[in-house]
């Protein structure tokens, strides 16, 4: 097989960072915080039942499918076409929908810079989001180098550095005697659920683990994929794992449950902590860190899925306008359309009763569309171990096909388990009407999913044209 080089630039580390970029976002910290000393144990479930499947099965298929590969072409090869189809449209369309809630955190993460109080206004919000993505749209098109450099930089400075800092002051804080807010005892360490409201914001929170197969988009960029892939899985796992158990756990120590903002939480107990140790004037500094990070996170995101849904294209589920590229090889035409989407889709800041409302709602759609999509994709692995046995895979989930079968078992059970939650809108968000609610999230998720079929069904002949 002859392969290009000059083209492949992604290190195992700038994939990993692209990875932590891409999944690891302070911005869902404050949703297990809710959950107290007993977030740690959720956040055991969640790595069990979703986030080690995904990880393992991505590598898994990323190795198997290293140039051509991403959710697209394993669907494709293990249900057919419009199954391939359908999995690549939800990942790119739930991106859509979860980028204006990223970007609002961004929005309140700088608003902390100068005026908190801009956290909570509908117009400084879209006025912000607008302004980053089409900004974050501009600078991917650039090409893989750039956004790869952009990634590791804003990930590093803006994820990870304020991240540790939370972590280390946290710590600080409880073995300095000052007064914590939850028991740390063991008997919370498990925690009493009595309804499905209660375990609500796990829906939400589990979107701070999805995206681990979207690097597989950038495989013709990446220097030896076969060997790159699993040495960049598990060192984006292990940092992501880390980072977020004991970010959020230091939040629930020392911010009261009732004051913490679903949309500003991270950056309250970033000022709280920093006040206290009369450190005031790194309050704006530190809130500009964690900007940068969700910036980034959202500019990773900005080209993967529409690299992805470009496959798709390319293989004539769309129009030829839709299959352009630039000189620097990404999809110009589909992340104009995205953007366009986007800025139409932000606008639901000014219809829902606050910010917090619009952020959560938004969330859970998000996270349901990609869990049908995570459904899909532990299904094809499962098929693709007795369908295309004959592909070589650098990685393979241990033990055969019985290992495969159990890690992808576990990850349908947490993929179905949030899609069920999710319905149910938890009693820290105003959500507004609740038939509104519930109609905005079925119909969300029944129209989204049946546009796929009717672009096939309309697809013509000189969509084939490459």
């Amino acid at each position: 097989m002859n392969v290009v080089t000059s083209h492949r630039t992604v290190s195992a580390f700038t994939l990993a960072m692209i990875n932590v970029a891409a999944v690891c976002s302070i911005n869902f910290w404050p949703l297990l915080s809710a959950y107290g000393f007993s977030s740690l144990f959720f956040y055991l479930v969640i790595a069990v039942f979703f986030f080690l499947p995904v990880a393992f099965v991505s590598a898994e298929l990323t190795t198997g499918w290293p140039d051509r590969g991403g959710v697209f072409t394993w669907v494709k090869e293990a249900f057919g076409h419009k199954w391939g189809f359908l999995a690549i449209w939800l990942q790119w369309v739930e991106n859509v929908v979860w980028y204006p809630t990223i970007l609002s955190f961004m929005a309140a993460a700088l608003a902390y810079c100068f005026n908190p109080a801009l956290a909570n206004s509908k117009a400084y919000m879209v006025t912000v989001i607008l302004s980053a993505f089409w900004g974050a749209t501009l600078v991917n098109l650039r090409g893989m180098k750039t956004a790869g450099r952009i990634s590791s930089f804003g990930v590093l400075s803006g994820t990870v550095l304020p991240g540790v800092i939370i972590i280390i002051l946290g710590l600080a804080w409880v073995f300095s005697g000052r007064p914590i807010q939850i028991d740390l005892s063991l008997s919370s360490l498990i925690p009493t659920v009595d309804s499905p409201y209660q375990l609500s914001l796990i829906a939400g929170a589990l979107f701070n683990f999805v995206g681990m197969e979207m690097s597989s988009a950038h495989a013709k960029d990446v220097l030896q994929p076969r060997k790159t892939y699993p040495k960049a899985i598990l060192l984006s796992a292990a940092i992501i794992i880390s980072l977020s158990a004991l970010g959020t756990l230091m939040i629930a120590l020392i911010i009261p449950q009732k004051e913490i903002s679903i949309v500003a939480g991270g950056l309250e107990a970033i000022a709280s902590l920093l006040r206290a140790y009369k450190l005031n004037w790194a309050v704006p500094i530190l809130s500009f860190l964690v900007a940068i990070g969700a910036l980034s996170s959202m500019s990773t995101w900005t080209a993967g899925p529409c690299k992805g849904l470009l496959i798709a294209a390319q293989s004539g589920e769309f129009p030829p306008v839709l299959h352009k590229v630039n000189k620097n090889d990404m999809p110009i035409a589909m992340m104009l359309m995205q953007a366009i989407i986007v800025t139409i889709l932000s606008l639901m800041f000014l219809l829902m009763p606050d910010v917090s409302s619009s952020f959560w709602i938004l969330l859970v759609l998000a996270s349901q569309l990609y869990m049908v999509m995570y459904i899909i994709l532990f299904l094809a692995a499962i098929v693709l171990r007795y369908k295309r046995k004959d592909v070589i895979r650098a990685y393979e989930v241990p033990f055969g096909n019985k290992g495969m079968w159990c890690i992808s078992g576990l990850g349908l059970i947490g993929s179905l388990s949030a899609l069920i939650v999710g319905f149910f809108p938890p009693a820290q968000i105003d959500s507004g009407n609740v038939i509104f609610y519930e109609l905005f999230l079925v119909l969300g998720l029944l129209i989204t999913s049946a546009i796929p079929f009717v672009i096939l069904k309309f697809k013509k002949p000189s969509w084939n044209i490459p």
